[in-house]
């Protein structure tokens, strides 16, 4: 019973230091979301990269199909049979690992939702109002990202689903050389394209939407800061 004084006297020292912990571990999550943001810019930005110079090497593909198929250049064209097999079916395991990669983002996203929930109910139930105002700013930031990257994923099944079709009827007209061929074969060629063009306005998407994200996570930074 001796001890229950100091112990008292103690307590208020004790809890004083519960903000500063919370405090440090905001900053430190703030500081990931932060480099989360840039390595996204990056990456995004390599990939509208890839995806231009994807674009450039189909056109060219395309013109030297209207060049070998004006002149009757049939080892030009068994030739351009071969390498497009080989590119489809290179594509295809990229998009497959691109795939993959966004799946894994979206359970990652989902693990994230689950634990803000459980800390904004605990916030509040521990009588903590304004670390729960900062959990549900974070909750609302991680159900972002996952409609976001649900969105993605799906952008990325649907494109692999387009490729194995075409990579399919290719693989069927390989070698065929007859006019109606000549002609479905230009056609897949310019889905192609549409393909590559539609990779490269979904880059732009996603490195305006990194830019969004970066401003929001430095000015709610910045507003945290302000608050102390």
């Amino acid at each position: 019973m001796r001890r229950l004084p100091a112990l008292a006297l103690a307590l208020p020292t004790l809890l004083a230091g519960v903000p500063a912990v919370a405090r440090a571990h905001d900053d430190g999550r703030d500081r990931v979301e932060l480099h989360q943001d840039h390595r996204e810019v990056r990456q995004d930005r390599r990939a509208l990269r890839d995806d231009w110079r994807d674009l450039e090497r189909m056109e060219r593909r395309i013109a030297q199909f209207d060049r070998a198929r004006a002149s009757r250049d049939l080892p030009a064209l068994n030739g351009l049979d071969f390498e497009m097999a080989r590119d489809l079916h290179h594509e295809i395991d990229e998009n497959r690992r691109e795939l993959a990669r966004a799946e894994a983002e979206v359970r990652r996203d989902q693990r994230e939702v689950r634990s803000e929930r459980r800390e904004v109910r605990q916030d509040y139930q521990a009588g903590r109002p304004g670390a729960g105002a900062n959990d549900r700013r974070d909750l609302r930031d991680d159900r972002r990202d996952l409609r976001d990257d649900r969105f993605d994923a799906t952008r990325e099944r649907e494109q692999l689903a387009r490729l194995e079709t075409i990579a399919v009827e290719w693989d069927s007209l390989r070698g065929h050389l007859a006019p109606p061929a000549l002609d479905r074969k230009r056609f897949l060629l310019a889905q192609l394209q549409g393909l590559a063009r539609q990779e490269i306005q979904a880059d732009r998407r996603e490195i305006h939407e990194d830019h969004r994200e970066l401003r929001e996570d430095r000015h709610e930074r910045g507003e945290d800061h302000g608050r102390r």
